[in-house]
């Protein structure tokens, strides 16, 4: 089970009940959009492969107001799938949002090692309906935008969360 309700509770280092609830709500909003109902199976694959049920929050017209740009709404969406996504095939949590110009989104380790513990990179796409090939081509360009990061020898996971069908393709770099 995926449940996104879990992003509200402020449970991740990095993730505040208010910022995990916003993202399970943008996440709901596209799945919806998407006429897929609470229960629907994401399809995980590339580094992992797994289907997860998922549940959200119950979407309102307010929420849909709230997410009326698509692009945004996407943008968001796809982060609350993925560091869900990303915590249960890793087993790390969201520790810090990186900067921009790093070449990734989300900085990950442990939530009990001792101060800040870069373990991985985390980045994230999202795609509100697409087919194999712009998953595809989505994952080709953020592993090249992660370039920046090969001489760190830090781990990279790069998601790509499509909502049609939905699925979240991994890779690991």
């Amino acid at each position: 089970m995926l449940d996104l309700n879990e992003l509200g509770k402020g449970a991740m280092p990095a993730i505040t009940s208010a910022v995990g609830a916003a993202l399970a709500e943008a996440s709901g909003v596209c799945l919806e959009s998407q006429g897929h109902e609470q229960g629907v199976a994401l399809t995980v694959r590339g580094y992992h492969n797994n289907c997860y049920a998922m549940a959200w929050p119950c979407i309102t017209e307010q929420s849909r107001s709230a997410w009326n740009d698509p692009e945004n709404a996407t943008e968001h969406g796809a982060v609350g799938i993925a560091i869900l996504v990303a915590k249960k095939i890793t087993g790390y949590e969201i520790i810090r949002q990186s900067w921009k110009g790093t070449g990734f989104d989300y900085w990950m380790g442990k939530a009990t090692d001792e101060g800040f513990a870069n373990k991985a990179g985390l980045e994230i796409s999202g795609i509100r309906k697409g087919d194999d090939r712009t998953i595809k081509n989505r994952i080709r360009q953020k592993i090249q935008q992660t370039d920046r990061t090969e001489d760190s020898n830090l781990q990279i996971y790069v998601i790509v969360v499509e909502f049609g069908t939905p699925v979240a393709e991994v890779k690991k770099k």
